[in-house]
Parts: C-alpha cells; structure tokens; sequence
C-alpha cells in the first residue's frame, strides 16, 4: 500500500488506542479502586486557566458546576464518556464506520476543550491535538487497512450511498 495510507492507518490505531485505553481505565477501574465520574473534573477542573491568571476564566465554568451537581445526568455523562471513548477506541482501530468514530471523537474532544478551557501553556493542548486528528480522520476516511473497505463492498451498502460514506 502507498505511504498515504500507512500512514492514515498509523493514525487511526493510535488515536484509538488512546481513546479505547481512557474509557477501559475508567470501566476497569486500572488506575485505582474507585468507580469513575466526570464529576470531580467538572468541578474542579472547568475554571479554565490563562497566562499568568489566578481566577476563573472559563465562560462556561457555570455550567459544567451545574451540570457536576445533578446526579441523573453525571450517571448518563458517565456512561456516555466511558461508552464513548471505548466504542470510539475499537472503530478507529478496527477502521470500521471510521467518519462516523472519527466526528464523535472530534466532538467528544471539542467539549472536553471547552470545558478545560485550559490555555496556561498556549492554547494548542492535548483535547485541540486529539480532536483535529479526530476530525481529519473524518475527513478523508479509514484508509486501505480497514474493516470499511470490506463492509462497504457489501450489497446492502451498494444502495444506502449516504451509510457507505459514513463508513468511510
């Protein structure tokens, strides 16, 4: 296969790995016995930081605060971060309905961009890097060495144009 796609490959198995290794942390529990919120970093980590400030400077500080104390929803957030992150993980890495994996993991990064609102060191930080190789995965698709070359040969995906793309 030509370099282009070794390397989209090379992309994809590792932005997978990442995301497939954060949600399996949370849902093994790995790094420590207690069960995983998004609730502590809400709280605490969504002040936002800039160069040289002390306060808060996240706009939306407020509402990630708000969000933290309502339990029934930190339960699907949960549950939505660990799915998503894990589900994510194994299409990018299997290469199967790789634009679709591809835009929820810019999405996921984009909120988590948001919410840390983390600019101290600049604002090109790990969230902004995950979610532009997100989203240029989405963009030009998995590649040659993917599940999707296999899927979209199909009969059925012959005749569904619009799951064929999604595909990638």
């Amino acid at each position: 296969m030509d370099r282009t796609s070794r390397g989209i490959f090379v992309l994809r198995a590792v932005l997978g790995g990442g995301f497939l290794f954060a949600g399996l942390d949370k849902f093994l529990m790995w790094s420590g016995g207690t069960p995983f919120t998004a609730a502590g970093f809400l709280k605490g980590a969504t002040g936002g930081a800039w160069l040289g400030s002390t306060g808060v400077v996240n706009p939306t500080h407020p509402f990630w605060v708000s969000l933290a104390g309502n339990a029934s929803l930190m339960t699907i957030v949960d549950t939505l971060v660990v799915f998503g992150e894990c589900a994510i993980g194994a299409a990018l890495i299997l290469g199967l309905a790789t634009r679709f994996a591809g835009v929820c993991g810019a999405l996921l990064m984009t909120l988590l961009y948001v919410a840390n609102w983390s600019f101290a060191t600049g604002p090109f930080n790990e969230q902004l890097m995950y979610g532009l190789i997100a989203g240029t995965i989405a963009y030009v698709g998995a590649g040659a060495y993917a599940l999707d070359s296999v899927v979209e040969k199909l009969a059925i995906m012959q005749r569904i144009p619009v799951v064929k793309y999604a595909l990638g």
